[in-house]
């Protein structure tokens, strides 16, 4: 296996999850700035290489952990070498202009995953958002035309580790904020593209926080629903029923539940005092690992024909 764009918070992640692999090893990780450097991850010891001194010909799967805009042609050149790759920025996602390309969200693809060239892993956010929302438009259940609001809080780990000085310490601690307000976040393509994929009838209102933390997601989102439900986990319970990297709980998830973990929790209970039937549905990954590189695991395993769950931790 091969890494690209090893040096970043997913790259990394990615990296100390293939040495902790049972069947897979690491053949390069590549970095830029800190081309050179050694670093120790998965309990070893990693040097980071030079893109141009990476083999990929000596690969079979490639890992992209570029930044976006950058990594569609570093997989065309993993391609043109002849290996598969995973791309984990947003350049081959749904709602980005390109077409053909296996989406990543693997409970749903896993037929479409197996054996793929190339796989789109999808967003941190649209993992949190759009896996608790598939079995309400699966079975029918949002009310037409519905305005879905989903608010999401994400660590810092989200944003990358380019210096920053609106994510320096002083700046995030002791603090909590919205960003990307308006329903512009560029994860509301894929989410979009999605939903038109499901031919849903809704408009998703979709607003980031940053929290004053490392790592996870947790999201809120509110949907209207057709009708009560008896049961507020049932929609849950039948689409997810024996799926390892899933969880619903009857209590509301936090991101100790899942951190460090390659899992979505999940949790509903239906509004009191509407005058129309909604769900509060909460959401929570890691970021790191179900919304970036252990999903991208996951995604890898079924491509290579592995066990889906090795290597990963539940």
């Amino acid at each position: 296996m091969g890494v690209l764009g090893a040096s970043g918070y997913a790259g990394r992640e990615l990296c100390a999850l293939i040495l902790r692999h049972p069947h897979l090893s690491l053949a390069f990780a590549t970095a830029n700035d800190q081309r050179g450097a050694t670093v120790r991850l998965g309990g070893r010891e990693v040097t980071f290489v030079a893109p141009d001194d990476a083999r990929l010909d000596d690969v079979e799967l490639v890992f992209s952990a570029l930044p976006h805009g950058a990594s569609k042609a570093s997989v065309e050149r993993v391609q043109a070498a002849g290996a598969r790759a995973v791309d984990l920025s947003h350049d081959l996602r749904p709602g980005n202009g390109c077409e053909g390309i296996a989406y990543g969200m693997t409970e749903w693809n896993r037929e479409q995953l197996r054996g793929a060239p190339v796989v789109a892993n999808p967003g941190c956010y649209p993992t949190s958002i759009l896996m608790a929302l598939k079995p309400l438009f699966d079975q029918g259940l949002v009310a037409p035309g519905a305005a879905i609001i989903a608010n999401s809080a994400s660590g810092v780990t989200g944003a990358g580790n380019s210096p920053k000085r609106e994510l320096l310490f002083g700046e995030v601690t002791e603090d909590y904020r919205a960003y990307g307000i308006g329903n512009t976040h560029r994860h509301l393509n894929e989410m979009r593209a999605t939903l038109g994929a499901w031919n849903a009838d809704a408009d998703l209102v979709f607003t980031p926080h940053l929290l004053p933390i490392a790592r996870g997601i947790l999201s809120t989102i509110t949907v209207p629903l057709t009708a009560p439900l008896d049961d507020a986990l049932a929609p849950w319970k039948d689409a997810y029923r024996g799926e390892p990297f899933i969880e619903i709980s009857h209590d509301t998830p936090t991101l100790r539940d899942v951190a460090h973990r390659n899992v979505v929790r999940i949790s509903a209970v239906p509004l009191a005092n509407t005058r129309q039937p909604m769900l509060l549905v909460t959401s929570a990954i890691d970021n790191l690992m179900k919304g970036a590189a252990g999903q991208a695991v996951q995604n890898a395993n079924l491509m290579l024909g592995l066990d889906e769950t090795a290597g990963l931790p539940a």
